[in-house]
């Protein structure tokens, strides 16, 4: 195949792939929210037929031709379809490994397991999910070995979240966080009486708390009509392209700063795919396009997590952004926090103890909801421990990390939808998106003062800074890469020292 041949064949190849995506991604968010629930079984058959097109797509003899052209004359493109070319060939090369039967299989088992777990959920019946759950770690362990044969699975699944991650990183990464974090946590529940969240204990009408949701999309300088907001039992964010990105939330009558958080974190989820480049200028050579190509969205969940969490915690919970929405959360929820300050509204949203549910927890326990998430899901694909074990092993370590009983299976081994829907080696990527977000703040300061920002209600200068650093660039760049082109190596001490200073302060220890 000629190279000229080739470039055409790319257009044709990427807009097929992005049709395919898009149908997909669409039937997954109409199930997770407003689809009748007896719909489960036909959607899987069709996801499972949609996935076997893509990976006829993906293999097809003229796809591989083009490919392996493109790559033999690699140095003859320009940077972008370079990187287009590496990042497709990429794929074909896990893709094809896989037997397609057992790709088909695997697409369809999501489907079905997610539509189980829902209803195990809500009936808090580990026994219905159960063998489900045993079959998504068993497939996708297969899937693992079948993509890279001579490595170990749970590394391959760490590196589909976060590319060159691996479990011996990890144990170094969550080593630091544990040595530094537990006894910090420690001494703040010795003094937890010094923070009194009751308030925020009250009944919050649904209704009021939609709105808030609205105004804070709004506040985040969030593109509504590129971007909307929808409820699921487990708040998501998928986006088909930077013109149509869903973010959902659930709400809680008597927590509003769930949905209020979950807002803010979904939001940043989708600040970054709706500012993905449309195209990149290519040096002399050009510009190149990244919408609705395989280089279009966010380049890795570990920099998509820092996204998250950096507008969640970092800036959502700092004093600034706390005094900046108090007025209109005050004024919203009137009576319920007449009494109440904008300072120990604050103190309030940031108070911290061990709690049960991960998407609930403050700033400083956070991470060891992941590090809990992380030994089990390890302990899964090396055949430690089966399905069966889970809810047991659940409840001890959570006893173990966080001094907590585990009253059910809804509020624990089924609270997160991750494994339901295959993604697991994804829990990792939080904690270390929330470790990025420490060294974006301080980078950030460095070229403008980014609580005078806040205070100044002026998010604008907050997600110029982050397009310009880290959204626009899609997945030109791999994701360690993009972050030490901002902020230089990664080091996890940054963000044990954000939340030493900041819980010291608000405890006074």
């Amino acid at each position: 195949m000629e190279l000229n041949t080739a470039l055409q064949k790319l257009k044709e190849y990427e807009r097929r792939g992005f049709a395919l995506y898009h149908a997909s991604g669409l039937m997954y968010y109409d199930g997770a929210t407003t689809a009748p629930k007896g719909s489960a079984g036909v959607r899987a058959i069709t996801l499972g037929e949609l996935s076997r097109i893509s990976y006829e797509h993906t293999t097809a003899k003229e796809s591989i031709e083009m490919l392996e052209c493109l790559m033999a004359h690699s140095d003859e493109l320009d940077p972008v379809t370079r990187r287009k070319a590496s990042e497709l060939y990429r794929d074909y090369e896990r893709t094809h490994r896989v037997p397609i039967e057992e790709f088909v299989a695997h697409q369809q088992l999501c489907s079905e397991a997610d539509s189980v777990w829902h209803e195990a959920k809500v009936k808090d019946d580990f026994s219905m999910f159960e063998p489900y759950l045993q079959k998504m770690f068993d497939s996708t362990k297969r899937m693992a070995l079948y993509m890279e044969p001579d490595k170990r699975p749970y590394d391959t699944m760490l590196d589909n979240f976060e590319r060159g991650l691996t479990a011996s990183a990890c144990d170094a990464f969550f080593d630091t966080l544990k040595k530094r974090l537990v006894p910090l946590m420690h001494k703040v529940v010795e003094h937890g009486d010094r923070v009194n969240d009751a308030p925020l204990r009250q009944s919050f009408p649904i209704a009021k708390q939609k709105e808030l949701s609205s105004y804070l999309m709004d506040v985040m300088g969030i593109d509504r009509d590129h971007c909307i907001l929808g409820e699921t039992e487990h708040p998501f964010t998928t986006d088909f392209s930077k013109y149509d990105v869903r973010i959902t939330t659930h709400y809680y009558e008597n927590n509003f700063a769930a949905s209020l958080y979950s807002v803010i974190h979904e939001g940043g989820h989708a600040l970054y795919e709706l500012h993905t480049g449309d195209e990149l200028a290519c040096s002399n050579l050009g510009r190149g396009e990244l919408a609705r190509s395989n280089l279009g969205n966010g380049v890795s969940m570990g920099i998509h997590e820092s996204q998250s969490r950096f507008y969640e915690n970092i800036i959502g919970r700092s004093w600034e952004f706390c005094s900046l929405i108090f007025p209109f959360v005050k004024k919203e929820f009137s009576p319920l926090l007449d009494g109440v300050s904008d300072e120990e509204f604050y103190r309030m949203i940031n108070k911290s103890s061990p709690s049960l549910i991960r998407l609930e927890a403050d700033e400083l326990t956070y991470c060891l909801h992941i590090m809990i998430r992380y030994q089990l899901e390890r302990a899964m694909i090396d055949g430690s421990i089966t399905a069966h074990d889970l809810p047991h092993e659940w409840n001890r370590l959570y006893k173990e990390y966080l001094g907590m009983d585990v009253p059910s299976d809804k509020l624990g081994v089924l609270q997160d939808s991750h494994w339901a829907n295959g993604n697991i080696g994804y829990f990792p990527s939080y904690a270390i998106g929330s470790a990025y977000g420490a060294q974006y703040y301080k980078e950030m300061n460095r070229d403008f003062d980014v609580k005078a920002a806040l205070s100044a209600g002026e998010l604008c200068k907050i997600n110029r800074w982050m397009e310009d650093k880290i959204w626009k660039y899609g997945c030109m760049k791999d994701p360690m890469a993009l972050f030490e082109s901002v902020c230089g190596k990664f080091d996890p001490t940054c963000y044990a020292d954000y939340l030493e200073n900041k819980y010291s302060e608000i405890y006074g220890l």
